[in-house]
């Protein structure tokens, strides 16, 4: 078990080194200055798009408010609670700091991912639309090779950052809680992962319409309680996260020492992991929305980066900060990373405060767990047709149950190196099909003008 930790480390390191990092934030910024500040310049409209328009009349399977809800579903998962903490205990409060700086210009990407996810969507066999990185790479850059290789990549991330990961923190959650055997978590989440499926787009859009909202705001209001409860704490959090995002720093405890390449690194592939700007993903959903423009869609779907990272991320950052719990052991004397270190920092400020915590991971991951099912089989059916989705679908759900089991290093190591490797070919299609993105952007800006908005 060790030496496949062991290599999973050396692999991942080098997946998510210098170069994917320069690449990623370069992307970001050169879309940010290209696109004219677009995040900045239709925050406003976007947030407010999202929630209030509805193209019923336009072609899509889902709704704006679906297809935001069914990313998020895929976002605002243990991304938003595990890996904030464990970029946190291993990369120290800085690590926040580069998830922020992520999410800025994570937003430009995203919005360049949602425009071209709708100008190059087709509809399939079964009259749904598809659509995403692997075809803008084909359709857009004349590139079936990288759209291959994004699809091939994108279906087992599907299986790791989708479904493993997951799996794995609802199991140490309940187990640790609840003291339930992870065998019969993986049992229990293949059941009611297994129904919806079935039904598709649809059937996803329609429960995450309804489980995102609630879950958000049920972990938003416990996270507030307790930076409420820690308020006199809050503004050396904040010292201690700018602090640490420049200087590096050891933490707390001293049981690991971060540089600020550490911080960086950790806080970049967690925001993009939470976020998933620069993966291309989420734009698979923003393909299925019905809409009569590309920038309409797009915008609604840079919409999911300031709620992810900007919001629950950092809810959960100022809960771990505030508490003080960074460095903290179990019983065992190991240092509590992912899941656990969030349930202590929940306990410490309020009595059995942990059980929030499990509350909000359940549907978190079961919310996620639909929206990467989504993305993989899309990803299988570019590759080998609607004939590959039953069989996807049959494998995805399976893949649970080991999920429950595994180390979470492990799990997370694997996850992500394959957002990685999904990142590459996903940015070379954004910078090089920038052009079409900024005549969209130009072209949109116009009729808003004239829409008086």
């Amino acid at each position: 078990m060790q030496n496949i930790l062991d290599w999973i480390n050396i692999i991942n390191d080098l997946v998510w080194g210098i170069p994917l990092l320069v690449f990623l934030l370069f992307s970001g910024i050169y879309l940010t200055i290209k696109l004219k500040g677009v995040q900045f310049k239709y925050f406003i409209y976007a947030h407010k798009l999202a929630f209030t328009r509805s193209d019923k009349k336009s072609k899509g399977d889902i709704s704006h408010f679906q297809a935001l809800m069914t990313a998020l579903a895929a976002t605002i998962g243990i991304g938003s609670i595990t890996g904030v903490a464990t970029a946190i205990s291993i990369g120290g409060l800085g690590s926040i700091f580069w998830m922020w700086i992520a999410a800025i210009f994570g937003m430009a990407t995203k919005f360049a991912e949602g425009v071209l996810a709708i100008k190059y969507r087709v509809v399939d066999e079964r009259n749904e639309m598809c659509g995403g990185p692997m075809y803008y790479l084909d359709k857009g850059l004349n590139s079936k090779f990288l759209g291959v290789i994004f699809a091939i990549f994108a279906a087992i991330t599907a299986l790791g950052t989708g479904n493993m990961v997951q799996a794995n923190s609802v199991s140490d959650s309940l187990s640790t809680m609840l003291n339930v055997n992870p065998v019969w978590v993986g049992v229990f989440l293949i059941i009611i992962a297994g129904l919806p499926l079935i039904g598709g787009i649809k059937s996803i859009g329609k429960v995450a319409g309804i489980l995102v909202p609630t879950m958000a705001l049920f972990y938003f209001v416990g996270s507030l309680i307790v930076i409420l409860i820690n308020i006199k704490n809050v503004p050396f959090a904040f010292v201690s996260i700018f602090k640490g995002a420049f200087t590096g720093q050891a933490a707390a405890g001293g049981f690991v020492g971060s540089t600020v390449m550490m911080a960086i690194q950790l806080g970049v592939s967690r925001g993009i992991f939470s976020s998933e700007a620069g993966l291309g993903t989420s734009s698979i959903a923003a393909a299925a929305a019905k809409t009569d423009l590309p920038c309409r869609q797009a915008l609604v779907s840079m919409c999911s980066v300031f709620i992810t990272t900007g919001i629950v991320c950092t809810m959960t950052g100022l809960v771990i900060a505030t508490t003080g719990v960074v460095g903290e052991l179990d019983v065992n004397g190991v240092p509590l990373v992912g899941a656990l270190l969030v349930m202590r920092a929940f306990d410490k400020a309020i009595l059995n405060g942990g059980v929030i915590v499990t509350i909000s991971i359940i549907p978190f991951a079961y919310s996620t767990i639909l929206g990467w099912a989504y993305y993989g089989e899309k990803a299988i059916e570019y590759l080998f047709g609607i004939r590959g989705t039953i069989p996807y679908r049959i494998l995805y759900t399976l893949v649970l149950l080991p999920g429950s089991i595994l180390n979470l290093n492990i799990v997370w190591g694997f996850a992500n190196i394959m957002n990685g490797l999904m990142a590459f070919p996903n940015l070379i299609g954004l910078v090089l099909l920038s052009g079409v993105v900024a005549s969209e952007t130009k072209t949109f800006a116009k009729l808003l003008k004239k829409e008086k908005v």
